[in-house]
């Protein structure tokens, strides 16, 4: 049987004093918060819809006007969707759109998008230390075990995805535009916009089809299924599969402090 929900494990104590603040950064709102040495709030949740069209100086100073009524932190860390590779943007699905996830893309804003550095500017909007990645990545070192090869689905908006092999970030696959059935990729078929419209029980088989196949392919030790989306599952994934409650795409912006693929990032290799 899947376990119905599990508190995020991998929290980590950071220095006497250090602060962080944390924005996740999805296709349909911004949530931020100031996380103290142990993990526990030490500020309010603020959440505002996430802004269209999202160039990148209106994604700064979004995440700068959340901010500001925080209170003070030590350093940032920021969650992404799509891949981002040493904090610089590969590809984001939603934000390169017109009026939001699964509207049409606007081709300047593509080419503004690619290779943005979401690290280096962030940190210049902020004048704090930045660390940024993929979003499921980020809730992912809030719940890994850091044994064995674990993976974090994330269903929201659309799929996140991520991997880790002894608590180690891997390089990111982008699985959520594979095409899952009928020319869909796994974020049409499973995100949000599809729950809504065929209905929980339907979405759920979708769930437990698409889960069934992955398990297949990566084989993992462990697999922790979260985002919004992961309160409406009512159906068996397996007991491999362990829920996690959503609280995890904040928490993880303490742990991937402490993860060496992360901290120690080569320098940006450019285009």
């Amino acid at each position: 049987m899947t376990q119905r929900w599990a508190v995020p494990t991998g929290v980590k104590p950071v220095a006497e004093g250090t602060r962080t603040l944390v924005v996740d950064c999805g296709g349909t709102g911004f949530k931020a918060a100031v996380l103290d040495r142990a993990g526990t709030l030490a500020s309010r949740r603020a959440r505002v819809p996430t802004p269209y069209p999202c160039p990148t100086d209106v994604f700064l100073q979004t995440i700068r006007d959340l901010a500001e009524p925080l209170g003070a932190y030590d350093r940032v860390s920021v969650g992404v969707p799509g891949v981002l590779r040493h904090g610089r943007v590969k590809h984001t699905p939603h934000f390169v759109t017109v009026a939001g996830p699964f509207t049409a893309q606007d081709p300047a804003l593509v080419e503004q998008w690619r290779e943005f550095d979401v690290q280096d500017a962030l940190a210049d909007e902020l004048d704090r230390p930045v660390r940024a990645v993929n979003d499921a990545e980020m809730a992912g070192h809030a719940v890994i075990t850091g044994s064995g090869f674990e993976v974090v689905i994330t269903l929201g908006t659309g799929l996140g995805f991520a991997m880790f092999d002894g608590g180690r970030l891997l390089p990111k696959i982008e699985m959520s535009a594979h095409l899952l059935r009928h020319g869909e990729s796994y974020d049409q078929r499973l995100g949000n916009l599809a729950r809504e419209r065929i209905g929980r029980a339907r979405w759920n088989e979708r769930v437990a089809d698409a889960i069934y196949g992955l398990r297949w392919v990566f084989w993992w030790d462990r697999l922790y299924v979260g985002g919004g989306n992961a309160r409406h599952i009512r159906v068996d994934l397996g007991p491999d599969v362990t829920l996690v409650p959503n609280v995890a795409a904040l928490l993880g912006g303490i742990g991937l402090w402490d993860d060496p693929a992360v901290h120690e990032s080569p320098p940006h290799a450019h285009a």
